[in-house]
C-alpha cells in the first residue's frame, strides 16, 4: 500500500478527532489520481437512543379563540330586546358544532354579559364539554375602545371612549398574557364577546396601531384564533373564520 501523504494524515488526524467512532475511511490509490472518501454512519444506520423534545422546560402556550356574537335584532332598545335573529341562532349552533370538532380540551368559556353574547355562548357551549367552566364578563361587553383611524364621519362616540376604552384596555390585559411558570400544559379559552373589542385585541396583541381596529371585518359567529407564545411571540392563527357556515348563513351587519 502506497504511503500516505502529508495531507492525507492530517486529514485522518482531523476526521478522526473530529467524527470518533462514527467516521470510516477508504484510500483508494492509482498511478495518476488518488480517492479520499469519508463517510459518517449516522448518515445510514444511526439511531438517537432519544428524540430531542422541543418542550424540554414544559413551558405552555396560551390559545384564546375569541367568537363573535351571532345576528341580533339591532332595532331593540334595549339590551334585553336586542336578542339573536333565527339566522343568528343557526350561526351559533354552527360555530358549536365548529369548535367541537377540533377535538380541544376547552378550559373556560367566558361570555359577555350583553344579552346576544349570552344566547350565542349558550348555544355554542351546548356542543362542547359539560364541565367545561364557564364565566360572565362584563370587561368584554361592547364598547368603543379608541377613536380609530381613520375617522368615521357618522359615527361620534367620543364621549363613551373614555368609559369603554379604560374597560375594554382592562380586558386585554386580564386576557392576553404569557402563561404562568407553573401552567405545563396548553390552555385554550374562548372568550364569546363583540366585534369592536375582538378587533381591539388582536390590534393590541399583534402590537399593531390599536386605532386601526375599524379596518378589520368581522362576520357573525366567527372564530378568530389567538396563539400567546412562552417567549412573548404572539401568533393570529384565523381572523373572522366563518368556513365552517354555509354561504346563506354568512353576514356581518
Amino acid at each position: 500500500m502506497a504511503s500516505l501523504s502529508r495531507f492525507h494524515k492530517l486529514a485522518l488526524v482531523s476526521l478522526g478527532a473530529v467524527g470518533g467512532g462514527l467516521a470510516y475511511y477508504n484510500l483508494n490509490s492509482s498511478k495518476n489520481e488518488k480517492k479520499f472518501d469519508v463517510h459518517n454512519s449516522w448518515t445510514t444506520n444511526y439511531t438517537p437512543t432519544l428524540k430531542w423534545d422541543m418542550n424540554w422546560d414544559h413551558k405552555a402556550v396560551r390559545h384564546i379563540f375569541l367568537i363573535r356574537h351571532g345576528q341580533y335584532h339591532i332595532e331593540g332598545d334595549t339590551d334585553k330586546e336586542r336578542v339573536l335573529t333565527e339566522l343568528g341562532r343557526h350561526q351559533a349552533e354552527a360555530t358549536g358544532k365548529r369548535l367541537a370538532c377540533l377535538d380541544i380540551k376547552w378550559d373556560l368559556l367566558v361570555r359577555s354579559t350583553m344579552t346576544r353574547a349570552q344566547e350565542t355562548a349558550t348555544l355554542i357551549a351546548k356542543h362542547l364539554d359539560k364541565n367545561i367552566e364557564v364565566k360572565d364578563c362584563q370587561l368584554i361587553e361592547e364598547g368603543a375602545p379608541i377613536p380609530p383611524e381613520p375617522p368615521v364621519g357618522h359615527w361620534r362616540p367620543e364621549p363613551k371612549f373614555f368609559q369603554d376604552g379604560a374597560r375594554i384596555e382592562a380586558a386585554f390585559r386580564r386576557y392576553f398574557h404569557r402563561a404562568p411558570p407553573e401552567q405545563t400544559q396548553d390552555s385554550y379559552t374562548l372568550l364569546v364577546c363583540h366585534a369592536n373589542v375582538i378587533r381591539f385585541f388582536v390590534c393590541k396583541a399583534l402590537q399593531f396601531p390599536p386605532e386601526g381596529w375599524l379596518r378589520i371585518a368581522l362576520n357573525h359567529g366567527s372564530i378568530t384564533w389567538v396563539s400567546i407564545l412562552p417567549n412573548g411571540n404572539v401568533v393570529l392563527r384565523s381572523l373572522s373564520d366563518t368556513g365552517h357556515m354555509e354561504p346563506k348563513l354568512i353576514t356581518s351587519r
